[in-house]
């Protein structure tokens, strides 16, 4: 479905709290792990992935894998993208490419390590914000497994130049104190590395952030038949024919709604004292972001859990002190919601986010300003002091969640305007249109 975008959008404050249910599209983050996965055991047979999101991010992944030489087809009137058989004798087929990925993070570095398992050369381009996103970190872990990985310019990003004949080595550390993705994109190409009966390895460096995130490739990788084993206290993998089994590809496999996305409802709720119903939702899901309603809740919102849905009961909100390094990517949600609460909101242990598709920390704090808020910026996170809030345009930094959080204000302030609200196409083309149902 195509969406057109205005330069501006007004959002208009809501003249009575909003009682509604919701079903958020599919999350991104499973839908480009699901589609890595597919391919890299494509060999074993072919893969339907139901509730696929349709987004930019999950667009350049499936051109990057199809110029790699997979073979996919896409239903997006039906949310279905198909990995049909690799029927070469390659895991990846092409010898070459040039790819494209855009501002997608999980694209360049999930594309970077699955090229590890390639016979060629290959090279990794992005928009102008990619070139300023790190990825130093995985290409050294590459150096050490016998793949030539560089950076084009030697700055540690992107442009990628990765030249392999296959993993050669035992295995790799990687750091993981700037990405969870380098530990993903590394434990997702570990179990087709071809070392015979020898052991293969990858040891975690540090503490490493957001890692619900490598707990959904955990559970991903062992529902298409992957194990191993793992050391918690020196933080290593170890995968050998001991203890793990090639991919085999499922037939179908169900990708879950996004709670990333859901968080922008669920804090609409909090924000006008609303009750908002996602659908699909669950505790258990995959998706370390579901923890979200946990805050809302310390915050002094109900939440309510049945089979298939979450809700949140808005409340009178107070300002909380958290850690929210295991569910980063709903900072700014929180930071709006915190506009609303009596007394200030910490927020801590969030430095990374400083690398996202912009410096997330310095970006909401500047627009929390101009809307009229007190706020303290540290280098892992900031405090939110509410005060007396004005209606103003906001910019996004073409940062989807950035409009997607700061739309949220204008629910109770006049005159709130987000500038460059095309930047939800990247993860939620359709937030708008679903945006209007509050």
């Amino acid at each position: 479905m195509m969406h057109t975008y205005p330069p501006e959008l007004e959002i208009v404050p809501l003249a009575k709290p909003p009682k509604l249910s919701i079903r958020v599209p599919g999350s991104k983050s499973i839908t480009n792990r699901a589609l890595v996965l597919a391919a890299l055991c494509s060999r074993t047979g072919p893969c339907t992935l139901t509730g696929a999101l349709q987004s930019e991010d999950t667009e350049v992944m499936i051109d990057c894998l199809t110029k790699l030489g997979f073979r996919i087809s896409t239903d997006w009137n039906a949310n279905i993208v198909i990995v049909h058989i690799n029927e070469t004798d390659r895991i990846i087929p092409a010898a070459s490419a040039e790819l494209f990925v855009g501002n997608s993070g999980t694209s360049v570095r999930f594309l970077t390590a699955m090229l590890a398992l390639g016979h060629g050369k290959y090279r990794l381009d992005g928009v102008p914000r990619m070139r300023e996103r790190p990825i130093r970190d995985l290409l050294d872990a590459l150096e050490q497994l016998g793949v030539k990985a560089t950076s084009e310019a030697g700055n540690g990003y992107p442009p990628v130049l990765i030249e392999s004949t296959g993993i050669r080595t035992a295995g790799a550390t990687i750091r993981g104190e700037t990405s969870s993705q380098f530990v993903s994109a590394l434990l997702m190409v570990a179990p087709l590395q071809d070392r015979g009966s020898l052991g293969f390895s990858i040891r975690v460096e540090g503490e490493a952030v957001s890692e619900p995130y490598i707990r959904m490739t955990e559970a991903m990788m062992s529902q298409w038949g992957a194990t191993w084993t793992y050391d918690a206290k020196q933080r290593v993998y170890s995968f050998n024919h001991d203890s793990f089994a090639h991919y085999i590809s499922p037939a179908s496999y169900a990708i879950e709604p996004d709670a990333s996305s859901a968080s922008y409802f669920f804090a609409a709720a909090a924000i006008t004292v609303g009750s908002v119903t996602v659908l699909g939702m669950k505790r258990d899901m995959l998706q370390g972001d579901v923890r979200f309603v946990d805050v809302l809740e310390t915050m002094g919102c109900r939440v309510e859990y049945r089979d298939d849905s979450i809700t949140v009961h808005g409340g009178n909100l107070r300002g909380v002190d958290v850690d929210m390094n295991a569910i980063s990517d709903t900072v700014m949600t929180l930071a709006a919601v915190a506009l609303f609460a009596e007394g200030p909101t910490t927020i801590r242990n969030v430095g990374h986010i400083r690398h996202k598709e912009t410096d997330r920390i310095a970006a909401v704090a500047t627009e929390l300003r101009k809307l009229g808020a007190e706020v303290m910026e540290f280098a892992d996170g900031l405090t939110i002091v509410p005060r007396q809030l004005v209606g103003c345009a906001v910019d996004t930094y073409n940062d989807h969640r950035m409009a997607m959080s700061l739309a949220l204000v204008g629910l109770r302030v006049p005159g709130v305007k987000v500038q460059n609200p095309g930047c939800v196409a990247k993860t939620y083309p359709g937030f708008w249109q679903d945006f209007k149902l509050i």
